[in-house]
């Protein structure tokens, strides 16, 4: 059942702060979820927050700081000291604690690190530190269960209780030889059912999935998404294991992607929130329509080297905004299509056969809508013939040329190594609208001869 945030507790909780009324407060949380609690912090003044960070226990409140909205997170932070931030991060895994660590400045960092009391576990927040931030290294955590080869099982019953002790949840048991390179994993089944004098190499699955630590973050989650994995191990270039990534992890990369795709195909040059400063949304978002209204000026420009067409056919111009609206949404439509595609990597099959089927249903969209328009003019509009065939024509041509640059230009731009997402924002909009304009007073000066 969701937990539900009401004034009425609101009230309270500002109430016992304002009372200074710890025990309250921590019986108050006492059967909250962390992740409630964050967005009951979210809700709280600023001082408040800090105040039941500060009251609460580390071992609640590191979890409660992985679920914070980064501002808030940043804000509290900032307002910890070395020491409070140390205490909290030594609770969380290593790859939560290099989250929360790398948000500090180099010089917290350091003061952070320095005052963590497990070296081991400083050591390992430093080497997470030291990774791309999209990269697979960046988002493992070091935290795994890790036996031998040459091991028995009855042997690696007894070492791996130690182990387990500081893995939140055990997706597999991962096997290494003696130079710790990845050769096999386990489930606890195997471990389990097998005769305790067996040794490991004998039980093990040898096929097993594993990504290289400098791969792309979008790569790892492709990968875990195909082969439906909770989790997946970390290997460096001579296979020698390093972490794994869980499928938590996973799930906060694509839905960081989707907002980004979704914000491109919006028309914002970078990340923002509704919440972020006018200069920074404003930042995000006069590129794009400096775009649109560059390509705005251009559109008139191409309307204007028609003039003819202004004295000879004005009603031409009453279907000009239609035209260029069919074009930008059919572009719209089909390169959303392809970046899908090209997002779960499903997109298969060779580029001529994705080029006929894009003529074909463009041809067949655009001879249904061609057909109900020139009906609805004919009838509505006093549509003469050579009126209607330069429309309907027009819209057929606009329509297929659409879907054809709507359906490639995602997949130039994967090519170069440019987002696809790009494809589904204003500039496949504005491109289009040019172009539907441009066909539709060539076509009419070939048809109306002016």
């Amino acid at each position: 059942m969701t937990y539900e945030i009401t004034d009425e507790f609101l009230e309270k909780l500002v109430g016992l702060i304002y009372e200074n009324n710890d025990s309250e407060i921590k019986k108050l949380f006492e059967e909250v979820h962390f992740a409630d609690i964050a967005e009951i912090l979210d809700e709280l003044d600023f001082d408040d927050s800090i105040y039941i960070i500060k009251l609460l226990d580390s071992e609640k409140t590191s979890e409660i700081l992985t679920e914070l909205d980064e501002d808030t997170r940043e804000e509290i932070l900032k307002n910890l000291s070395a020491k409070e931030i140390a205490d909290e991060v030594r609770e969380m895994d290593t790859d939560d604690a290099a989250d929360i660590i790398g948000e500090l400045s180099e010089e917290r960092q350091q003061r952070v690190i320095s005052a963590l009391e497990d070296d081991e576990h400083a050591a390992d927040i430093k080497e997470l530190l030291s990774y791309d931030d999209d990269s697979a290294g960046a988002l493992m955590a070091k935290e795994l269960v890790k036996v031998y080869e040459t091991w028995t099982v009855a042997g690696c019953m007894r070492r791996i209780r130690g182990q387990a002790k500081d893995v939140t949840r055990v997706h597999s048991i991962y096997v290494v030889d003696k130079e710790d390179k990845l050769v096999g994993r386990m489930s606890l089944k195997d471990l389990i059912i097998a005769k305790s004098d067996q040794k490991i190499a004998d039980i093990c699955k040898t096929k097993v999935d594993a990504v290289n630590v400098h791969e792309d973050d979008e790569a790892v989650a492709k990968i875990m998404a195909k082969y439906d994995l909770e989790a997946i191990p970390v290997v460096d270039d001579n296979g020698v294991l390093l972490g794994r990534i869980t499928i938590d992890d996973i799930v906060d990369v694509i839905r960081d992607e989707a907002d980004k795709d979704y914000q491109m195909a919006a028309g914002f040059s970078q990340d923002v929130e509704a919440d972020d400063t006018i200069w920074e949304l404003t930042k995000a978002r006069l590129p794009w329509l400096i775009l649109a209204l560059f390509g705005g000026f251009i559109s008139v420009s191409v309307l204007g080297s028609f003039d003819g067409a202004m004295k000879n056919f004005p009603e031409l111009f009453f279907f000009t905004p239609l035209i260029a609206a069919m074009a930008g949404n059919v572009g719209v439509q089909s390169s959303a299509i392809i970046v899908q595609g090209l997002a779960n990597d499903s997109l298969k099959g060779s580029l001529f056969k994705r080029l006929l089927k894009e003529i074909l249903q463009g041809l067949l969209n655009g001879f249904v809508l061609a057909t109900l328009l020139m009906s609805a003019g004919m009838l509505f509009l006093g549509f003469n013939l050579n009126l209607g065939i330069t429309v309907a024509t027009s819209l057929i041509s606009v329509i297929i040329i659409a879907s054809i640059i709507g359906t490639f230009i995602p997949i130039i731009l994967e090519k170069k190594g440019i987002d696809p997402a790009l494809a589904t924002g204003p500039f496949i909009t504005t491109s289009n609208d040019i172009l539907g304009i441009l066909i539709y007073f060539s076509i009419a000066k070939l048809v109306l001869g002016f």
